[in-house]
């Protein structure tokens, strides 16, 4: 039984923190520090290979029922909705997006705008009503994606509009109950508070409707004005379109063909510049030993 220091190390690996290292120095001294603290784990011929097949090895861990954390939902939820369903060039994805007091785990904008809230074996339950009340003021579709030990206490707290999701020991998702898609329910208000201002200038410009013409310091509170008058299955649409495209993730496809898939969901959470790229290609090539005295 690996201990709950292994399994938040291992964990870890995935971070965006550990990805921003290796994309922006092609190395990651983070990285070195938490394969040292998880190195009881593997077997002597993992610490033979490359960094690459670190990272396989790391995730097989994180699959097993017992140790499986946040990080293996939404790697599934990449592969099989993301990338499975859609693709990059027809959907994006918000990681860890702020709605209200709330983050949202994983959120997929295609034709819609969908939030997945992931409780994990080893998640509480108790914020759940909240966090999903808060993300229908944002999102038509709301789904939870939980253990099978959770399966019950989900029914029973969540109302029956929200969707019901389940990641299998085989890390297969299915389906045991279907969102109903409710964009009449967003709130025009929280939408603009989760948005970038730019973004809220280019809704309104996508429906005709004039930008405030006042000082900067003035132009925030001068835009949520127009923004609570605006009707919500207008604004839904106008916030789908726009990210869709100020959160374009297109430009990450060559990439991710040279990433295991277990790393697809972490390269997809930070802004990947093409001039990152390479630094990334090498780094995860470099041989275990070499990158455990990366510093």
């Amino acid at each position: 039984m690996l201990s709950p220091n292994q399994i938040s190390a291992i964990s870890r690996l995935f971070s965006s923190s550990v990805m921003r290292e290796l994309t922006g120095r092609g190395k990651s001294p983070l990285f070195a520090r938490l394969a040292k603290e998880a190195l009881g784990v593997f077997k002597p011929d993992d610490l033979k290979q490359n960094v690459f097949h670190f990272f396989g090895a790391a995730f097989d861990v994180l699959k097993r029922t017992e140790c499986r954390h946040e990080y293996v939902y939404k790697a599934a939820l990449t592969q099989r909705v993301l990338l499975g369903r859609h693709s990059l060039q027809t959907a994006t994805m918000l990681n860890e997006f702020r709605v209200g007091e709330c983050k949202v785990d994983l959120a997929i904008i295609n034709g819609t705008a969908t939030a997945y809230e992931i409780k994990s074996e080893r998640d509480s339950l108790s914020r759940l009503e909240q966090q999903i009340e808060t993300y229908k003021q944002f999102f038509a579709n709301v789904c939870v994606i939980a253990g099978e030990n959770h399966e019950g206490s989900v029914r029973s707290i969540v109302s029956e509009d929200v969707g019901i999701l389940k990641l299998s020991a085989r890390h297969q998702i299915s389906t045991l109950r279907a969102a109903s898609e409710r964009p009449d329910r967003i709130s025009p208000a929280v939408i603009y508070d989760s948005l970038r201002m730019n973004e809220a200038i280019r809704i309104l410009k996508l429906m005709n409707i004039p930008v405030p013409d006042v000082p900067n310091t003035e132009m925030y509170a001068a835009l949520r004005e127009k923004f609570i008058k605006l009707n919500a299955l207008d604004v839904h649409k106008g916030m789908v379109q726009i990210l869709k495209t100020t959160r374009n993730l297109s430009p990450l496809s060559r990439i991710l063909k040279h990433l295991a898939d277990s790393l697809h969901s972490t390269a997809l959470s930070i802004p990947l510049r093409r001039t990152d790229h390479h630094r990334l290609l090498l780094s995860i090539k470099t041989p275990l030993r070499t990158a455990m005295q990366w510093g």
